[in-house]
């Protein structure tokens, strides 16, 4: 069907997909990868890890990769990154969504993630995090549409925050989701 979003695993093998991803990430995270994101991607999709990559008529709109952490149960979502022109609908969702369901059939447990505020977007980035941290992460606000919110939005919650991690008042905003298979709980 035409103009449909096809969400599908993503191989090192797809040429033409794998030079429009690192471009993506490059465009995205011009301070983390800029000139190295086709290593960046080469890692993303090596044998160890799993992803996902999003289409539209042979367009490419987007990617997520995962890589296992702590053996076996908890894998780390790195990284997820959309199209600017292909924001805002739902596609970013469904590559997690995806992902999740993949992990959760390997038996993978909590699904976890790192979401920098390098650019003040939060109040977290508001003053010294050692001091009341969890009343901070409790009360956390979103002044410049950073993805924690997102993310929130998809079962994922905020359960720590690396202070500094980026530098001065730029935090590591440390976010997890329990992807349990048919609704696994702890005893």
């Amino acid at each position: 069907m035409k103009n449909e979003i096809e969400i599908s695993s993503f191989s090192i093998h797809e040429k033409g997909f794998v030079n429009k991803a690192a471009l993506l990430l490059e465009r995205a995270f011009p301070s983390s990868y800029n000139g190295i994101g086709l290593d960046e991607i080469k890692e993303c999709l090596s044998e160890d890890r799993v992803a996902f990559k999003a289409t539209r008529d042979g367009e490419f709109l987007g990617f997520v990769s995962a890589l296992e952490a702590y053996k076996p149960y908890g894998w780390e979502l790195h990284p997820l990154v959309v199209a600017d022109n292909a924001r805002k609908m739902g596609i970013g969702r469904k590559l997690v969504g995806a992902l999740e369901k993949a992990l959760s059939e390997r038996g993978v447990l909590t699904v976890f993630l790192g979401t920098d505020d390098e650019r003040f977007a939060t109040s977290l980035s508001d003053g010294n995090l050692f001091e009341n941290l969890y009343e901070k992460m409790a009360n956390v606000r979103n002044y410049k549409g950073h993805p924690y919110e997102f993310y929130e939005k998809a079962g994922y919650q905020i359960v720590g925050v690396i202070p500094n991690a980026n530098g001065w008042n730029k935090p590591d905003i440390i976010m997890a989701k329990n992807i349990a298979k048919n609704g696994e709980r702890y005893d």
